[in-house]
């Protein structure tokens, strides 16, 4: 059973203004970790309405590729940031050019990990999401409280708001987190393993949700381990073969068994059931 349909405090305010216009543009994208290169020389185009998931083996640099399309590579000086060259044109303009609130408000970040150092409600963690949207001084206002509670309705968690979210289980934190970025509204979602720590059937049902999202004209981009999740939900794939190279294309193009063998380092067979790909190692 899939999640409730995008409720209208969670829909799109307005239709993105030039369908022929990307929402985000990478062009001659390299990255490049230390000596090795975790992906080289491609370009992607990131559309309102389209689902891409990107797939690789441990270590590809699917976060670090997810990481650049967000623009945070730039804003990290560490040593252990891998080196981007190429352009990242989020609206066609850089992440430079673009003041830090109406970046968040344009796309938003779910990251592999979350850190929830600090005791917090599951309502007051979820309204963080809304902060792009504040004045300095702002509160939050019953129209902020509405989306974030339709945001935790998308996610399964009615009547979680007053829980501690130290209280839940790993699951139930990944949806709150989900249900964050819900109530951030961007344009375009960037989501890093959105399916950690969820059973069958939330998995399932995430994965209609993000669908429910691209339906509705945003762009959606997340890497996933599960190969036949990505061929049933994902139009199209970046699909990283470990050692540099890069396959960009529709799910059928992409996830074929000759392709995936090579990315994943392992022989793999693609088999049709009922019109749904399924993946099996040999």
């Amino acid at each position: 059973m899939a999640m409730p349909s995008l409720p209208p405090e969670l829909a799109c305010p307005l239709p993105w203004p030039d369908p022929a216009q990307p929402l985000l543009m990478a062009r001659r994208l390299t990255l490049c970790q230390g000596r090795r290169a975790l992906c080289r020389e491609f370009d992607l185009d990131i559309r309102a309405g389209q689902c891409m998931a990107i797939l690789g083996r441990n270590g590809a640099g699917k976060t670090s590729l997810l990481h650049a399309l967000a623009g945070l590579h730039g804003a990290d000086r560490s040593a252990d940031a891998p080196e981007t060259q190429g352009d990242i044109l989020p609206g066609g303009r850089p992440y430079a050019d673009w003041p830090p609130l109406q970046a968040a408000k344009f796309r938003g970040l779910l990251p592999q990990h979350q850190l929830a150092q600090f005791a917090a409600s599951v309502r007051e963690t979820v309204l963080a999401g809304r902060h792009p949207h504040l004045g300095r001084w702002g509160w939050e206002s019953a129209t902020d409280v509405a989306i974030a509670h339709a945001a935790l309705d998308c996610v399964g968690l009615q009547g979680f708001a007053s829980r501690d979210l130290h209280a839940l289980s790993g699951g139930e934190q990944q949806r709150v987190a989900l249900a964050t970025l819900l109530t951030q509204t961007p344009r375009l979602f960037l989501l890093d393993e959105p399916l950690n720590h969820l059973d069958l059937h939330h998995q399932i049902a995430v994965m209609e949700l993000l669908r429910a999202l691209a339906a509705d004209g945003r762009g959606v981009v997340m890497t996933l381990h599960d190969l036949a999740l990505a061929a049933r939900y994902a139009d199209s794939v970046v699909l990283l073969d470990g050692e540099g190279g890069v396959t960009v294309g529709t799910s059928g193009e992409a996830l074929t068994a000759d392709r995936l063998s090579r990315a994943f380092g392992h022989p793999l067979r693609r088999v049709e059931v009922d019109g749904k790909a399924v993946f099996l190692p040999e």
